[in-house]
Formats: C-alpha cells, structure tokens, sequence
C-alpha cells in the first residue's frame, strides 16, 4: 500500500516524530493523524508519512512492556 491508497482510519507512520497515527484526513495537502488512543491531532507532509509496518504497530507496546520491567513491574 502507497500513501495514495491511505485512507481514514489506516495506521501511518510520521517519520519526522517516529510515531504511529491513525489518519483522520488525506483530502489533498497534508496528512492529518492523531495517536491511536485518541488526543490530539497533527499534520504531517505527504512526503514524511509512510504506511506503518507492523513493526511500527508494535514498538509502542514494546517500549512500554520494557519501562514497566525496568521498573519491576513485569508484564501483565
């Protein structure tokens, strides 16, 4: 899948932040997303965003599960 086949809704992935957002707007200038579990939105050139990978999708939860067992939280 290119950026053109984006749709609302689909996972991309800003390579200017290094973060995952779900479209919200791909009409025709900017990439409009906002984080998965809703906030707040930002734009982002076309050409700065790519189709998240699953990579992307899990890095966020990996990230976490290592805080919390840095912390002794284990996983849960």
């Amino acid at each position: 899948m290119s950026i053109d086949e984006l749709r609302v809704g689909d996972l991309a992935f800003d390579t200017v932040r290094g973060v995952v957002g779900v479209v919200m707007d791909v009409t025709w200038g900017p990439v409009y997303l906002r984080p998965p579990g809703g906030g707040v939105e930002w734009h982002v050139r076309r050409e700065d965003v790519r189709v998240a990978t699953v990579v992307d999708r899990l890095r966020p939860a990996l990230v976490e599960s290592n805080v919390r067992s840095s912390r002794g939280g284990g996983l849960r």
